[in-house]
């Protein structure tokens, strides 16, 4: 467990490397903003969220039933609903918000950075 990153993973790496070499200046991590979106142009108020399929519950109800404990059941609604929450207050505050999932990133790189590069311009 202590291998798994919460920020800096290679997903997060290879979109913030991308976004770099398209002259894309954007902050990492903003702490400022409820949820301290992956990627976030404060001023603009356009937040980026890269979530990890497993840890942010996609297609939860597929994967419920073949989760071993129940403690991973409950973490994995807990984050969703945070999730839901934070996207909320930040619509509420002004911000724009995209949620980028990591098997898009993995699938499909290019569609997903132009996604995310349309997004923040």
């Amino acid at each position: 467990m202590s291998k798994i990153r919460s920020r800096d993973t290679q997903v997060e790496k290879l979109v913030f490397r991308e976004l770099a070499r398209h002259g894309i200046y954007f902050q990492k991590y903003y702490k400022r903003a409820i949820g301290n979106p992956d990627i976030a142009l404060p001023k603009k108020k356009i937040a980026v969220f890269i979530d990890g399929d497993f840890w942010h519950g996609y297609q939860f109800l597929k994967l419920k039933k073949r989760l071993p404990k129940e403690y991973w059941l409950e973490k994995i609604e807990r984050n969703v609903k945070r999730d839901k929450l934070y996207r909320a207050k930040l619509k509420r505050q002004g911000w724009k918000v995209l949620r980028v999932w990591e098997h898009e990133v993995r699938k499909d790189f290019e569609k997903t950075i132009k996604k995310v590069i349309v997004f923040l311009k």
